[in-house]
């Protein structure tokens, strides 16, 4: 089964690039963005995955402004064998250059919400640590992921009306993942899986010469199973990248979290992320949170459009709702991405909290899966 890529020198096993090394259902490639403006007012989101052994590639583009509906397009289609075409009915992906500027298209279509912009890098790929999670002895999640920041510039069209991206203000993160991750119909048959909990906390932030990035996986006792924080330089446009990796990323030793939780739900009403080097100095940065996202927005958690669950062989569908009056708790609501202002005492800076918590979790106080913050 070959497709345009083997016409080039990158396979890195005896198999054609469409022939995964593993044959586990739950592979993927995803391609993701977020863009916002630091002031708080928007926020869009954008997804695109290919699952090749569940046959699927499916995409979502969502959008939010303060006191507005967030409003969400999906899409899904049985998968190509080009894995280069990157394109779900009306929605597309078009990598103009690779590692530094891609442009993602969404034409009219019968939900009323349509894009067209362009992601222009201000950062090297940063290569985030290889995570891979073990649950009751098998490996749930083992996935590479690279990082770039960067700006946008366009148009978004939504019911609630249309506006546009100035890349002068608007700030986004790319993030490109593959391995293998729970996605899809859930299994069935079998034993009943043991109760578990999960935690993962996500920052992407962007000051005026550098970026700071940290993220961490704890399992339900708070207990550490990834811990990283990076900070890497900022550029002031793509030509003055020096390469597909900078070179000069700096790798803390560690870091460090704390969160305040809004009582009576499980979302981030502030955060503060301790990055520590290896010499031991420890630099806090607090969150302030501005503008909620509802990740299910993209697919995440989804009862309906759910990441790499089969719905035909084209099928496209959105929905609006208000992101203020969704049930805080249910489970589809508790994977969420907030516009933060950031401020370590002596700089200020602007990024998103990424954050979902599934299960008891103790530092938070959360003992059963459905219960808040007190």
């Amino acid at each position: 089964m070959l497709n345009r890529l083997d016409d080039y020198p990158v396979h890195q096993t005896p198999e054609p690039l469409a022939v995964l090394a593993t044959s586990d259902r739950n592979a993927y490639d995803r391609t993701w963005f977020n863009g916002y403006a630091p002031d708080g007012s928007y926020y869009f989101g954008i997804g695109m995955a290919v699952y090749p052994h569940r046959g699927i590639l499916d995409c979502a583009f969502s959008t939010v402004r303060p006191g507005e509906r967030q409003h969400c397009f999906y899409g899904s289609r049985r998968a190509p064998v080009e894995r280069t075409e990157m394109a779900v009915g009306p929605f597309r992906i078009e990598v103009v250059e690779p590692m530094r500027r891609t442009r993602v298209i969404l034409d009219d279509n019968e939900t009323g919400i349509a894009c067209d912009l362009t992601f222009s890098a201000r950062t090297a790929a940063i290569e985030e640590a290889r995570q891979t999670l073990w649950q009751n002895g098998r490996r749930v999640m083992d996935a590479t992921r690279f990082d770039q920041f960067g700006r946008w510039s366009g148009t978004v069209r939504t019911p609630d009306g249309e506006f546009t991206v100035d890349d002068a203000v608007c700030r986004g993160t790319k993030d490109r993942s593959w391995g293998v991750r729970r996605v899809g119909e859930p299994e069935s048959g079998g034993a009943p899986a043991l109760p578990g909990g999960i935690m993962f906390l996500w920052a992407p932030l962007v000051w005026d010469d550098h970026i700071t990035h940290a993220i961490f996986f704890d399992g339900p006792r708070g207990e550490a199973l990834v811990r990283e924080g990076i900070v890497a330089p900022l550029y002031a446009g793509e030509a003055l990248i020096p390469g597909t990796e900078d070179g000069r990323d700096q790798r803390m030793a560690t870091a460090r979290h704390r969160v305040g939780y809004v009582p009576g739900t499980r979302l981030a009403a502030s955060a503060e992320i301790d990055l520590v080097d290896h010499d031991g100095n420890t630099r806090t940065i607090a969150l302030e949170p501005i503008l909620k996202f509802q990740m299910k927005g993209l697919g995440y958690g989804h009862p309906v459009w759910g990441q790499g669950m089969w719905k035909g062989e084209l099928a496209i569908g959105g929905e609006s709702f208000d992101p203020r009056q969704v049930d805080p708790l249910a489970p589809e609501n508790l994977h969420v991405q907030q516009v933060v202002r950031a401020s370590d005492g002596t700089r200020t800076g602007v990024g998103v909290l990424e954050q979902v918590v599934f299960g008891p979790y103790a530092p938070a106080g959360f003992t059963s899966f459905l219960d808040g913050a007190r």
